[in-house]
């Protein structure tokens, strides 16, 4: 899941923090409750992480890449408990989470597959009513642009209705913007689905 130089200086910087924080995320959480105990799934360099926790009483991040992982501990840790792990195979307990949340991430998953992984593994940590949450980029030249020598899998938000819908998901939305899109769905309360 790599992301190469620029990418990483983009990424970590204030002005990426900065949008991020005041219109990515409000734009794809808008009018929704993360509930009191919210996962970031790849919170990266940290860019959602105060703006993440005005919104729910306790905040965790799972980060796959270590060195992250421990530059996250280091500037967030009184903030979000940071877990090192994998998207695709959470270290962690069935149904804990109010809500799972990523950000500009889901196109560093390495495939498909991978990904349909994540979305069941989010499912599978939620709670019942619990939403999962997020953007993407869409998948246009300057978007690949950026992204040349990263791992760069962007998801169709055509097909991503359907990919929830299998894992389990309902109440299901996808809206795309500009050059980005946003989605969330639910895991139903026992008895309505898986």
């Amino acid at each position: 899941m790599g992301m190469n130089v620029l990418h990483q200086l983009c990424c970590r910087s204030s002005m990426w923090e900065k949008t991020s924080a005041t219109r990515i995320v409000p734009w794809a959480l808008d009018r929704l409750d993360l509930g009191d105990n919210a996962l970031e799934v790849g919170p990266g360099y940290g860019a959602n992480v105060r703006t993440l926790r005005e919104r729910t009483a306790v905040l965790s991040g799972l980060e796959i890449d270590p060195a992250l992982a421990t530059r996250l501990r280091s500037q967030h840790s009184e903030r979000m408990r940071v877990i090192e792990g994998d998207g695709t195979a959470m270290p962690l307990p069935d149904r804990e989470f109010s809500s799972v949340v990523c950000f500009t991430m889901l196109h560093h998953v390495p495939s498909p597959a991978q990904q349909d992984a994540l979305f069941a593994e989010a499912f599978r940590v939620l709670r019942p009513d619990g939403v999962f949450a997020g953007s993407d980029g869409l998948d246009r030249p300057m978007f690949r642009l950026i992204h040349l020598g990263d791992t760069c899998v962007p998801v169709p938000p055509d097909t991503l209705a359907d990919r929830l819908t299998r894992i389990g998901f309902t109440d299901i939305d996808i809206e795309p913007g500009a050059s980005i899109f946003r989605f969330r769905a639910r895991r139903p309360y026992a008895g309505t689905s898986k």
